[in-house]
Order: structure tokens, then sequence, then C-alpha cells
């Protein structure tokens, strides 16, 4: 009788006891790849936090030792779909030399540097996780927009400063309407609504305003003092409004990175492993760098003949086209962690990146400018310091809310859509200018005739 309860208890104790579980297994330090892969299956090795997988898992399964240098140099050219396209470098920086057609080379040069944007990204990542959090987050914030300042510089050193403004201009409206719309748009028709971190979202849409504002002063200054179109005050107004939005950006960064990085802070089911050594980071990121110059140099070289051939604005061609090179792989990163419910992510992208070109490329772009003695500060016109005016406030209304939709999206898209066909029959400041001479200078002959 005894036997029989203690065997029922030993009984009881083994069905009411929890299964072994994971938690049960030795604590390991986190970030360990050696550790991770001996208790998990190749299948469940976290290797990066991307929307996009860096490389398959498999790839890494069996090399605990570093990569070699043909390792990680396959490492990067699969790390997107989207390098296929890299094919068109070559073709491209050796049409601006051969003679081919400006649209040509527009066309190449253009498609080149899409998967030159997304390797750049890429690879600034990856020498993030090596320097750190701090450092790492500094240098995704100085190179995030490399592809934008390349071409406003190379711009800028051929006097297209039209073609310039309207490139930051650009690249703030595709970012803050296209971008997010289509984000809002692919996140609310998987999910009925999705939620984010208003407070972050509202502090980078505040300093949108704040960058906003910048712009509106000029505009106003220009309408209201005399002989504002040679007026020497306008340049000294842009040189300390950029300054001062310099050290706006910088202190953005400390708030970012030291005393609010808990509003930043993302969950992250995997562990981030950087893949290439430092050094070979470095290479390829100046490498590749380069290689933007080059396409961009080419790609600026005929924006002329593109005008001319396709009867198109350079404001057009600035504001519409090029933003889309150098926002082209942010555009699907956002929209692919939209569709997976990581919101944050997707706004940070949007509107963080639109803060970024506001409070760093555009100042940057006056003070190399005052340094080369081009003619380039902040008034970026009228209409498009309106149009962006309009787009920030329609921003801060729907995020202000820490919700999103399709419908938000739709409003976003439809934005940009009126915006774009806006400026499609916008014309030049340069060739209005020119027309509003002529059609003044034929009056008067016109009148001086009837006169007579």
């Amino acid at each position: 009788m005894e036997n029989t309860t203690y065997m029922n208890a030993d009984q009881t104790a083994q069905t009411t006891s929890p299964p072994p579980s994971i938690k049960d297994a030795p604590f390991q330090r986190a970030g360990s790849v050696k550790s991770t892969r001996s208790h998990h299956s190749t299948n469940d090795v976290p290797i990066s936090t991307n929307p996009e997988k860096r490389l398959p898992s498999s790839f890494l399964h069996g090399h605990p030792k570093p990569l070699n240098i043909l390792q990680c140099l396959k490492l990067v050219l699969l790390s997107s779909k989207i390098n296929i396209l890299l094919v068109f470098i070559p073709v491209g920086i050796a049409s601006g030399h051969v003679g081919w057609s400006d649209v040509t080379t527009f066309i190449l040069n253009f498609i080149a540097i899409i998967p030159l944007a997304k390797l750049l990204g890429f690879i600034t990542e990856e020498i993030s996780l090596r320097l750190g959090e701090n450092l790492g987050a500094l240098l995704n914030a100085s190179f995030g927009n490399a592809v934008e300042l390349i071409l406003s510089i190379i711009a800028l050193k051929e006097d297209k400063i039209e073609v310039v403004k309207a490139s930051i201009i650009g690249s703030i409206l595709s970012n803050l309407l296209l971008v997010l719309g289509f984000c809002f748009l692919a996140g609310g028709y998987k999910y009925k609504s999705q939620t984010f971190n208003q407070t972050a979202a509202q502090t980078s849409a505040s300093l949108l305003a704040l960058s906003c504002m910048s712009l509106l002063i000029p505009a106003a200054f220009i309408a209201t003092a005399s002989e504002s179109i040679a007026h020497p005050d306008v340049k000294n107004l842009s040189h300390g409004t950029a300054i001062v939005l310099l050290l706006v950006y910088i202190l953005y960064l400390w708030f970012q990175l030291k005393t609010h990085e808990h509003l930043y802070a993302t969950e992250s089911e995997e562990e981030e492993v950087p893949l290439l050594p430092l050094w070979l980071g470095i290479i390829l990121l100046l490498g590749v760098t380069v290689l933007v110059a080059f396409c961009a140099e080419s790609l600026v070289g005929s924006i002329e003949g593109l005008s001319k051939s396709w009867g198109l604005t350079h404001t057009f061609i600035g504001l519409i086209l090029l933003p889309i090179v150098g926002n082209a792989a942010e555009h699907a990163t956002a929209v692919t962690v939209a569709m997976k419910n990581k919101m944050d992510l997707a706004i940070g992208v949007a509107i963080g990146s639109s803060m970024q070109i506001a409070l760093f490329v555009s100042p940057l772009m006056v003070i190399i400018g005052w340094g080369l003695g081009k003619n380039m500060d902040l008034f970026f016109g009228i209409f498009e310091t309106s149009v962006m005016f309009i787009s920030v406030l329609i921003v801060n209304y729907l995020i202000q809310d820490g919700e999103s939709n399709w419908l938000e999206g739709i409003m976003l898209l439809s934005t940009y859509v009126i915006v774009a066909i806006a400026i499609y029959y916008l014309p030049d400041p340069v060739s209005a200018t020119v027309e509003g001479v002529a059609d003044h200078a034929a009056k008067a002959i016109a009148q001086a005739v009837a006169g007579q």
C-alpha cells in the first residue's frame, strides 16, 4: 500500500512538472554568434533586424570564423535583388564620354544610382555595427542621404542652383507624401489600423516645421525688401540661418542618441551580427561613394539635353525625377516594413529622412555654396516653399493621433500627384524671367510704333 502511494506521488510529480524549455538552458550573452548557433538550428540563426535579410542564414552556418574576402563580396552582391541593376554602372559612366545622347545618358545613370544607393545603406549599416551604437548612429545619420548630397554638390559646382534647390525640396516632398503615403496605404491594406510612437514622430515633424519656417522667412524677406532680386542681405540671412539649422541638427542627434534614446529604441526579435570586417567595409564605402560621384556627374551633365529633348523644366527634373534616384531604396524598405506592421521603423525612414535633408543637407549646401562663391541661398521660391509648408502641415495633422490607416495614405498620395501636376506646368524661374522681359519689350515696341 505504501509503495502504491509513493508511485502515485512520483507519477503526480512527473505529470505536473513543466516540460523542459529554452529558459532552462544556460544563459547566453547577447550578440554571441557561436553560442546562438550551438543552441539553434540553421533556420533559426538571427542575422539582422533588416526588413530584407542580408543573406540566407545557411550562408553563415558552418562558418564560425570570419568570412574571407570572396564570401564578403558575395554577401554584398546578394544583399538585395536590386543589385542586378549594377550592370548599368559601367555603361552609364561610359555613355557620358562616348557621345551618346543626353536622354540615354540620363536614363542609364538614373538606373545605375538606384542599386548604389542601396549598397551605401547596407555597407553603412555594416560599419555601424562594428563601431558601436553611438558612432554607428552618427555614421548612419551622416551617410543616410549621401546620394542626394553628392548630386547636389555636383549640380552646385556646375551652377545648376535651381536644380539643387528643386532636388532638396523634392526629396523632402517625396519622403513626406510619396513614401509615407505608400506606407500608410500598404500597411492599411493589410491591417485595419496601425500604431506608432507618437512622441518620436511628432519630434521629427516639429523639426520639419522649424526647417520649413527657415525657408518661409527668406521668401517673406524677398517679398517685402526693395530691390529684392539683387539684395545682398538675402545671402547673409541664409548663411546665418544655415548655421543655426546645423546646430539644431547636432543637438537633435544628441537628443536621439543620449538624452532620449528610449524614444527611438525598437524591439527586435533577432540579433544584429556584423558580417563585414571594418577595413573592408570602409574600402567598399569609399568605392561605392566614388561610383556614385561618377554616375551623378554624368547624370547632372545630361539634364540640359534631357530638358530640351523632353520639354521638361529644370524644376520638374530636380523636384520629381532626381529624388527617385536617391530615395528608391528607402522607398522599398519603408513600404516593406509597413506591411510587416513595423510603423515606427517606416515612419523613421520617411519622416526621419525628410528631417535630415531639411536640417542637414539644405543648410550644408548653403555653407558649401558660400565657400565655393556660388549664389546658393535658402530662398527656394514662393511656390516650392508654399507646397512644402502645406505638406508638413498635412503630415502633422495625420500623425498627431499616433495611428494610421489606408485612407490617410490616399490623402498623402493624392497631394503628391497634385503637386507633381502643378510642377509639370510651372516654368523655370530663369525662363519665366526671360519671357517676361521679352514680353515687356515687345509691348513697349508696339506702343512706340502705335504712338508714331
